[in-house]
């Protein structure tokens, strides 16, 4: 879902009446909740503020009940998963914040060829399920950190290969906590995108279909993408992955390594050495270290280049 501003908030959380409210119909619906969690914990930036509510549904129907509780309050809903695209301010979220994770993480095989996972299973499990039963058509994304949820979102891919080419329907909570699903078109994914991004839909869950294929063929492929991130990407720091959206025809990293700002910082905040395709948390960064480099890197390539670079990684505040 993506993130509105604080001030489409109109301060609700703010207002103890209501967040009473909030915590009291969690806790009669005996729902997993904790109070001022740190979002440093929750994103592969490991920067942040803290959410005023953060919640763990354990299913689809208690996902819906959550999405029906703060509809009816008035409260903002951000969904989350893995947070490996994701850059919250360091003044937090006053909002709730539905987080899928091992507790909705369940995959199963519906068919030989067809795979249902839940939003909150990460890509490398669902990789490692299709492995383990011979299938293919998941190899680009071993190695991805984020979670199902969030792939089918952004139409997540890497290597040739995306989401859209497997994904063929995804289960969700509409807006008004009704369950449904979209169909092939109807998922509208195309580059980093898909319906999702604009129908204020909660994905729960997808049904991909692949192929059957050799063991050793797939986990070869997987190795060696894999191999491929741990030597090109600076995977040894914390990151958001790849920064920008790649302009078309060109390459983000090459476009800011060629306006020399490789290894430029911001406080903590570093435009990775190893890729320039990456903003890193070189350590104790802040989101304003990082959006500070942000904006250095589009200025400037766009002054020197004349290449607008669009933000990849979602901002919520």
């Amino acid at each position: 879902m993506p993130a509105l501003s604080a001030r489409q908030f109109s301060d609700p959380l703010v207002n103890g009446d209501i967040l009473t409210r909030l915590i009291e119909f969690l806790e009669e619906s005996n729902i997993k909740y904790a109070e001022n969690e740190p979002m440093k914990n929750h994103t592969t930036f490991k920067v942040g503020g803290n959410a005023a509510v953060m919640v763990f549904p354990g299913s689809e129907e208690c996902a819906a009940e959550i999405v029906k509780c703060c509809s009816r309050l008035g409260i903002r809903l951000i969904v989350i998963g893995n947070g490996s695209n994701l850059l919250v301010s360091d003044n937090g979220i006053d909002a709730c914040v539905m987080c899928f994770s091992n507790d909705f993480s369940d995959i199963s095989l519906q068919d030989d060829e067809t795979v249902f996972a839940q939003s909150g299973a990460s890509l490398m499990k669902l990789c490692r399920f299709a492995l383990e039963h011979s299938l293919s058509g998941l190899e680009f994304a071993y190695g991805i950190p984020g979670s199902c949820g969030g792939a089918a979102f952004m139409n997540a891919g890497a290597y040739g290969g995306e989401m859209k080419d497997v994904l063929y329907k995804c289960r969700h909570i509409d807006k008004n906590g009704n369950i449904g699903f979209l169909q092939g078109d109807a998922m509208q994914l195309s580059y980093r995108h898909s319906a999702y991004y604009d129908n204020g839909s909660v994905v729960t869950g997808l049904y991909l279909k692949l192929k059957k294929g050799n063991k050793e063929e797939i986990k070869a492929a997987m190795d060696d993408f894999l191999q491929r991130r741990k030597e090109k990407q600076p995977l040894e720091y914390p990151s958001a992955g790849s920064t920008f959206k790649r302009p078309q025809g060109f390459f983000a990293g090459a476009l800011i390594e060629e306006c020399g700002l490789k290894g430029k910082t911001v406080g903590g905040a570093q435009i990775s050495e190893k890729h320039a395709g990456f903003v890193i948390n070189k350590g104790n960064a802040t989101c304003s270290d990082i959006l500070k480099l942000c904006s250095i890197c589009s200025e400037t390539v766009l002054k020197q280049k004349g290449v607008k670079l669009e933000m990849e990684i979602r901002v919520t505040e």
